[in-house]
């Protein structure tokens, strides 16, 4: 079985993990402030958190940006219901705006047209890490007061007009699950150039837990005081699998490489085949390409994922547009709110996109493609 994502561990991430095991932190230590430090390397320059997931690091910029009732959040629907429901649990109303029908990004015209006085946050969702358009959304949310949050569960490692992903927006989401770019097993981080915002964030994801005697309201209780101001959750990245993160980072350059090759062969077999759109780029965009989404006919996709499957390939579909999952009141969001999207969904395969990778299962993944269409 060709599996659509995996990880890919070598040696060193072994032996990093195991120097974890042999010290004295398992939990958040210096491993993670490490892991920090070496994430901001990427991104910029602009200080990160790790949390212990991409949901996490979502809920946790939602908190940093003061999402709360009576806010709206505008997002795309081409996303992991996950963009939403973070914000949906901090009180917010959940706006959506249609997608490009190329890229699958959200459309700054289809936000524009969204915004209203209540407009707490934009989000742009960095889909199979291509990212947005960034210039054109970081401007509506100034004029319009709002706080952009770049969702790069998909994109660290792209860049947008020579600047990477974790520089572009107010809060810059991460993910590091198995099949991302990069893995840390779980795990997940929060960019952003506002130390306050920063702040917010990190302590949101530590429960909320001042350690600061300066800012301590119960004074003079004992050195050993802590006192919550805010309350936040445990969203803690563990040393071990910070450790494993900042292995996989010596080597992100090498898997953007490895990507853009597997997607380079893709397109060549693809790209003369008329009833097959194969993945857009932007001028300007450098992706690290998390997904491969090819747009098949609507009336056939489903006969050829069965296919696929039936061949070995276990192709994949990304994703069924948010508001479609029954935890959304159709009345509020019925079918053909997002028509883009929803066309984009119809046609939309995964196929298997990691750098692990082979040149015979990718010839086997495109033989298995193009016979489908076939029958």
């Amino acid at each position: 079985m060709i599996p659509y994502g995996r990880q890919d561990l070598n040696d060193d991430d072994l032996d990093a993990v195991a120097r974890v095991l042999h010290g004295d932190w398992l939990t958040t230590g210096p491993a993670v402030a490490q892991f920090e430090a070496d994430l901001s390397e990427h991104t910029g320059g602009v200080p990160a958190i790790a949390v212990s997931s991409g949901t996490a690091a979502l809920h946790a910029a939602y908190a940093a940006a003061g999402v709360g009732p009576g806010d709206e959040v505008i997002t795309p629907p081409m996303t992991f219901v996950a963009t939403q429901a973070t914000a949906a649990l901090l009180g917010a109303r959940i706006v959506f705006a249609d997608v490009r029908p190329d890229t699958a990004t959200i459309d700054s015209q289809a936000v524009e047209a969204a915004i209203s006085p209540r407009t707490r946050a934009i989000v742009a969702v960095d889909y199979a890490g291509h990212p947005a358009d960034m210039d054109a959304l970081s401007d509506l949310a100034r004029r319009h007061g709002s706080v952009l949050i770049e969702d790069a569960a998909h994109s660290i490692g792209s860049t947008y007009r020579d600047r990477p992903v974790g520089a572009l927006a107010d809060l810059t989401t991460l993910s590091f699950f198995p099949t991302k770019n990069i893995t840390t097993g779980e795990g997940g981080a929060v960019v952003a150039p506002d130390p306050e915002m920063l702040e917010r964030a990190r302590l949101f994801s530590r429960q909320g837990l001042v350690r600061d005697p300066a800012r301590m309201v119960l004074a003079d209780e004992g050195p050993w005081h802590q006192e919550v101001h805010a309350f936040g959750l445990n969203y803690r990245l563990p040393d071990i699998l910070a450790a494993l993160g900042s292995a996989q980072l010596s080597r992100l350059s090498h898997f953007k490489a490895r990507r853009r090759e597997i997607k380079a062969r893709y397109d060549a077999a693809f790209e003369a085949v008329p009833e097959l759109q194969t993945p857009h780029c932007d001028p300007g965009v450098d992706p690290m390409w998390h997904l491969y989404p090819l747009q098949v006919p609507a009336d056939q996709r489903r006969r050829i994922f069965e296919h696929l499957r039936a061949e070995g390939v276990l192709a994949q579909v990304n994703y069924i547009p948010a508001y479609w999952h029954p935890a959304f009141d159709s009345r509020e969001y019925p079918r053909g709110l997002c028509p883009a999207a929803e066309a984009f969904y119809r046609r939309e395969i995964s196929l298997p996109m990691h750098t692990r990778l082979t040149l015979s299962e990718q010839d086997q993944v495109i033989e298995a493609l193009l016979a489908a269409l076939q029958n």
